[in-house]
């Protein structure tokens, strides 16, 4: 078997996290006892709301110590199974480390398809596309006339939401960060139209696209982009609240909203958290399926390969450098 390795924290993290914090050490290959599994892991996913739980900032969910194990999760091929559901050569989600081989608990991973590729199950039907999915479907539910926006369009939640809004009949509008992000939501996610925040002006440009206004927004970045686009909103429009990545490394909450304006607007808004769909999971694969086949839903990706690739890849993230879903490959798709 091949030399295994892990990226583990090297210190503590108390602002936004760098490739410094961590460290790539060597180890052995684990031995499963019952209940686990051994997985070559095969993708590795980074994920912003990671940053928050290293600074003991997401959901309760307490900061890895240094040395251990870190949080995300990773799809991979079982090795070697002692929980009675899992088999050997069965592939699956779940959470090992930053690591080539590693233990999964059986009765917390996800079964996936194999025929389908592997790095979409952390992007499009992975938890981005489930977050999307939940978002767009089951809180805004988006139909046939709607004007969709959503911010951070680049990123994996936010090309996939407005993928299903467009093949759901809405019109696709995004806003990214940079000509290259803009041009990666148009040419390759299909959105109707994309505006660069960067540029001065940008709510100008979103009010002549949007026409009479969104009907639906979808947020992911915080209330820099958050108020402009209320400002446009058409009256009863719905608000989906699904990130705050601008806030996230802040020791201070964010800043405070208007709630005047949301009066106004007559607006819906509706707080997202993945975890209460995990049970519907496989509601999103099989819609997704076909659009994966044909072509109308696509999995946009920022891969680097190897383990030592991880810190500096994690700390683009974490800058907004991303293009795409970040992922780190571990090794070949197959065994």
């Amino acid at each position: 078997m091949s030399e295994n390795y892990e990226v583990v924290l090297k210190r503590a993290v108390q602002a936004q996290p760098v490739a410094a914090d961590f460290e790539v050490i060597g180890k052995p290959v684990p031995d499963p006892a019952d209940g686990q599994l051994l997985v070559r892991c095969v993708y590795q996913s980074l994920d912003p709301y990671i940053g928050s739980r290293l600074r003991n900032k997401h959901m309760g969910e307490a900061a890895p110590q240094p040395g251990s194990a870190l949080p995300g999760f990773s799809v991979g091929e079982v090795l070697r199974s002692r929980h009675p559901d899992i088999a050997k050569g069965d592939y699956v989600v779940g959470e090992c480390g930053w690591t080539n081989f590693g233990l999964m608990a059986g009765n917390a991973v996800r079964k996936v398809d194999a025929t389908l590729p592997l790095a979409a199950h952390l992007g499009v039907l992975g938890m981005p596309g489930l977050t999307a999915w939940a978002g767009v479907t089951q809180l805004a539910q988006v139909g046939p006339g709607d004007i969709f926006v959503v911010d951070a369009a680049a990123g994996s939640v936010g090309g996939t939401a407005g993928q299903i809004a467009r093949n759901l009949g809405a019109r696709a509008l995004g806003i990214a960060g940079g000509a290259a992000k803009c041009a990666q939501v148009e040419g390759i996610y299909g959105f109707h139209a994309c505006v660069d925040y960067h540029q001065a002006g940008w709510p100008d440009r979103l009010k002549e696209l949007a026409g009479a206004g969104p009907t639906v927004h979808f947020e992911n970045v915080g209330t820099s982009l958050l108020l402009p686009v209320l400002k446009l909103l058409q009256l009863y429009g719905r608000v989906v609240l699904c990130g705050l990545a601008e806030h996230y490394q802040s020791d201070a909450p964010p800043p405070e909203m208007p709630v005047g304006i949301i009066v106004g607007k007559r607006a819906k808004l509706m707080g997202l958290v993945v975890y209460d769909y995990y049970a519907r999971w496989s509601e999103w694969v099989e819609l997704a399926r076909p659009w994966l086949a044909d072509g109308r839903l696509v999995s946009g990706e920022d891969i680097v390969d190897g383990i030592p690739a991880a810190p500096d890849q994690f700390e683009r993230l974490m800058r907004g450098q991303n293009v795409g879903k970040s992922l780190v490959r571990l090794g070949p798709d197959r065994g």
